[in-house]
This record gives C-alpha cells, structure tokens and sequence, in this order.
C-alpha cells in the first residue's frame, strides 16, 4: 500500500470501522478569506490532499462568531465538515451539543499540544494556533516604542487611536487586561477596566468590529496605536507598512483559534484526519513559520527571528494571562450593557 495515501484506511481502520462508501473523499473546510485562505491553502490544504487523497473545498464565509450562528441555527448541520473557530465558540459549541468531541484515540497528535491551552479551549476543539493580543503602532509616527497598555492614554495619541467594539472578543480582554494593570482582576473586579476604557473611548475616533476595518486604519496613517492580534501584525509588517508591535510590561491574554468538527457534519473521519494533519509536528511549523503565529506544540523548530515574536514555549505560556472563557461567557450580558452605559457614551 502507498504510505501517503494510506491516511484516510489507517484513520478508518484505528476507529475502529471499516473502509467503505460511507468514507468520503472530499472535505469541507469552513474558515476566512483574504491571506488566511491563501496561507493555509498552500501550507495545509495542498500537502493535506496530497497526502491523503481527499479533496478539500475550501469554503470562506463568515466569521467565527457568524459560522458558530449557522451551526447553531442548523442544529448542529451546516453544510461544512471543519470550522475553524476560537475557543470561546468551542466551549459554547460543546455546551450545546453542536460540536463533536475530539479524543487522542481519533487524533493523536492531540496529546501533543499544551494541556494549559487544550483545558481553555475545552474538549470539542484542537488548538491549531495562537495569537495575542499585542499592542500595534505606527513607527512613522511614535518616536519610541509603547511599553504599556496605559501608553494609548499618552496625549499625543489624542483622537488617534481606535478601539474594538464588544462583539469583538478583543474588547472584552482589552477590559480585562486594562483592569489587571489597574489593580482589578479578570472576573470579579472589573471596574478599574471599565474606567480605564472609558478613557480610551474618550482618547479614540470610535468602535470597529471588523479586524480588516480596524487594521486600514492604522495602514493609513488615521490612527497610530491601537490593540491587534498579533499574527495579523507581523502580516502587516512583512508587507512593509511602517507598523510594529510589542508584548506590553503588564502582560496580555491569548487569542486561542480551534478547529471543530459539527455534530451533523457528513464527512466526520475525513475531518479528523484533516485535524490530525493540521497538528502534526511539520504542518504546526508550516503554519507559524507561513501565517506568523504562535503553536500550542512547543516541540515545533521554527526560526529564532519567529520563535522571539510568538507563543512558542512553556515561558511563553506563563508569561500570558489566560482567560477562563465559560466565565467570561456568564458574565458578557453584564459587561455588554456596562459597555454600552459606561464606555461607548464617552466616545466623542
């Protein structure tokens, strides 16, 4: 038998089953568009047909939040096979009933990844990267680097910086990590974060959902400091914008991306291989090394320039505050209506 087209028998064959049929050779895998589609489309997609044999449509509609919406309102049938998701959708989606939960036996490489970043993402997602949140400024414009979230208080960034709005997940850790660095914590005592983003909001132009609409912001030159993941900075970057990005003194909180199987998906053993070849060890460095991102397998061999830049290593890990999502989720009413009162009425 080949060996590189023996993944989607052996994957059969380890569950347990038999080949037949019900094994489908196409697979369809729900994400983003823009460089993501065209990143993971080289680094992932093409190997992964290659290697197992079945074809992958790629199907770039929506954003996490907007493709957990479909699952939900399918009943857990979406017409895709994979999503890629964060883990806040993950919990959710298991909580549910909507996602399938993952195991080792299914997917070893599993039992690879950081168990502290698989706990956050609960047991329907595989964590197949890391962002954080990093603070992104204009090198054209700040005659020295930031060092501090409270540095977009500074008065020269008076009207020239923008902020997510609070359906962007990025808000809520934005007012979480305000809030550790005023002496609050995460969770229970959020109030030195609501008054600090009532600041912001009344420093900044406005609110923005979107991530590309916030990022055109600051490639223009309107605004010249705001919060960004980082994968999408270092992006920015390599394609020569004046920008660059740091890790502020008071520490930050992971974006942790996953990718979920729905539990009405057609095609449910071609997603796990799928799965199974997105962790493996040389897919994880194609990945970080292609859409410049951290890993949840710190035994990746990556460049040093990349590795000083990402979440990479067990220091890494400890040096992030990590979010306990099923609380936050409890709590999103609250803050949402706190938001509205307390933060956006302060933007001019």
């Amino acid at each position: 038998m080949n060996v590189d087209r023996c993944l989607p028998l052996c994957l059969v064959l380890a569950l347990g089953g038999a080949p037949g049929p019900a094994f489908a050779e196409t697979l369809i895998v729900n994400s983003y568009g823009g460089p993501y589609e065209a990143i993971i489309e080289e680094r992932i997609i093409k190997p992964f047909e290659e290697k197992s044999g079945i074809d992958v449509v790629y199907d770039a509609v929506g954003s996490a939040a907007q493709d957990y919406a479909k699952i939900k309102a399918t009943k857990g049938q979406p017409g895709f096979d994979v999503s890629v998701m964060t883990a806040s959708q993950s919990l959710q989606g298991c909580k549910e009933g909507l996602l399938e939960k993952l195991d080792a036996a299914a997917i070893p490489n599993l039992g690879k990844l950081a168990p502290r970043l698989s706990e956050v993402a609960g047991p329907c997602g595989a964590v197949h990267e890391v962002q954080y949140m990093s603070l992104l400024y204009r090198t054209d414009k700040l005659t020295s680097p930031p060092t501090s979230w409270s540095s977009l208080l500074a008065p020269e960034l008076k009207g020239k910086i923008i902020l997510p709005t609070f359906q962007n997940i990025m808000a809520v850790f934005l007012l979480e990590i305000m809030s550790v660095a005023r002496g609050g914590n995460m969770i229970e005592n959020v109030g030195p974060g609501f008054t600090a983003m009532a600041e912001l909001a009344r420093q900044s132009i406005g609110f923005e959902q979107s991530s590309a609409i916030l990022e055109s912001y600051i490639k223009d030159g309107t605004v010249w400091a705001m919060p960004f993941w980082n994968g999408r900075a270092q992006l920015l970057v390599d394609q020569g914008v004046p920008v660059d990005y740091v890790r502020p003194k008071e520490g930050t909180i992971p974006l942790i991306a996953t990718l979920n199987v729905p539990v009405g998906a057609e095609n449910k053993q071609a997603a796990m291989a799928f799965i199974e070849f997105f962790l493996e060890k040389s897919s994880q460095e194609a990945w970080v090394t292609g859409y410049k991102v951290g890993s949840a397998r710190i035994d990746i061999d990556i460049p040093s320039d990349i590795r000083e830049r990402q979440i990479t290593t067990e220091a890494d890990l400890e040096s992030l505050n990590l979010p306990d999502l099923a609380r936050v989720a409890d709590k999103l009413g609250e803050w949402g209506e706190r938001w509205e009162r307390d933060v956006v009425s302060q933007a001019k």
